[in-house]
């Protein structure tokens, strides 16, 4: 099936009141997306950006809700993701478009499509929480709060450190140090930015399917090896400490470093992501690949991604942000310091960091109720009130 022939996501494999369409014209994409509480107008919009390896379809258990509360909720496929991405992408594409300030206007020109000014709050998880973060950090007209969901955003650089903080991330001797450990590891960045990543994780709707599980068990509250904890520095040593989906053996495909981890049931008794469920990933990976995807570390890696923060050098956050993440979730401790740095330096109105109990990385589908209401309750007292019913 070529890109204009694909259909919309289903809707049987979506909760009720939760529609699937595309966008025209969003900056060279028609770009796919979820929407709920799209019936009535005049609605305060939420926008949902997902991570990595994840999809719109992520924020399913949480969007009813949001909806039900009164907002008009828009989930995309972003970039590179879903049935946003024409096809399969190239490792050696051109890594502009998936830049941080193309998915930034990515983002703007969708809302300029569904005829919206300004958004009640942009609520990233993951890789998306990143994209979140740098929305709402240029442009705080448009992004009235932020939501940071799993993956501490750390902001732009102050001048006086812009120079330092230019240099690429692949540059950074940490990698080598960590092949030099007794047990030579890798850190996961380095690896999803190299030419094997995509193809080692590429194949059929069952092969990707295999994999997914064993990833997303992996990462989440299921897995016992989940208790994260503040790391000492960032030395190879510290970083060691974290599972091997983090940092990786030396030499290991993330397929065969997840696979001895996978559920001993094959994933039967996984009541927040069913077969079914899974099956919507497997089907839209094995279809589009993960290069698409994976272009984002690649810009992490090579600097880009340091270079489109530094020029909001010195700039922080204005509206209102919130931290959430899972209890078993080390995400927040991958990088020493990015926790206090994103409360004390990136936000200027920052109002915590909530920890959801019984929930690893995948927080808003592991505990989709407790997200919600901490949602909520942010936005009806920090982003609510008529001057944003734009």
């Amino acid at each position: 099936m070529t890109a204009p022939d694909l259909p919309p996501l289903d809707a049987a494999v979506l909760p009720a009141g939760i529609r699937a369409r595309f966008v025209a014209g969003v900056n060279g994409l028609r770009m796919h997306v979820l929407e709920a509480g799209h019936g009535e107008p005049g609605r305060p919009c939420l926008l949902l950006l997902h991570g990595f390896p994840e999809l719109a379809y992520s924020w399913r258990k949480v969007m009813p809700a949001l909806a039900e509360a009164g907002y008009h909720v828009v989930a995309p496929d972003q970039r590179g993701y879903g049935r946003t991405a024409p096809g399969p992408v190239a490792y050696e594409a051109d890594l502009a478009p998936f830049r941080m300030h193309n998915l930034l206007l990515d983002v703007l020109c969708l809302l300029g499509a569904l005829g919206r000014e300004r958004v009640a709050a942009v609520i990233g998880h993951d890789f998306g929480a990143w994209v979140a973060g740098f929305c709402a950090l240029a442009r705080p007209d448009v992004f009235g709060s932020v939501v940071l969901m799993s993956a501490p955003f750390v902001g732009a650089p102050t001048r006086d450190a812009l120079a330092d903080s230019l240099t690429p991330p692949a540059q950074d001797p940490i990698h080598a140090a960590l092949a030099g450990l007794p047990r030579p590891r890798a850190h996961y960045h380095r690896y999803f930015a190299s030419p094997a990543a995509a193809p080692d994780m590429d194949g059929s709707p069952t092969q990707v399917a295999a994999f997914l599980r064993a990833y997303f068990h992996h990462k989440s509250a299921d897995w016992p090896g989940n208790p994260p904890h503040p790391l000492s520095g960032w030395t190879a040593e510290a970083l060691a400490e974290m599972p091997t989906y983090y940092v990786m053996d030396l030499g290991r495909s993330m397929p065969a470093t997840v696979a001895p981890e996978g559920p001993e049931d094959g994933g039967a008794g996984c009541a927040w992501l069913t077969d079914r469920e899974l099956g919507v990933y497997a089907t839209e990976y094995a279809r589009t690949g993960f290069q698409g995807p994976l272009q984002g570390y690649r810009c992490r890696m090579d600097g880009s991604l340091a270079r489109d923060l530094g020029r909001f050098a010195s700039r922080r956050i204005e509206g209102p942000a919130l931290f959430v993440a899972g209890r078993r979730d080390w995400g927040p401790f991958q990088a020493p310091g990015a926790l206090e740095r994103m409360g004390t330096r990136a936000c200027a109105d920052f109002l915590g960091c909530h920890v959801v109990e019984g929930a690893g990385h995948w927080v808003q589908q592991e505990q989709p109720q407790a997200v919600s209401d901490l949602l909520l309750a942010f936005l009806r007292s920090h982003a609510a009130g008529p001057a944003l019913r734009a």
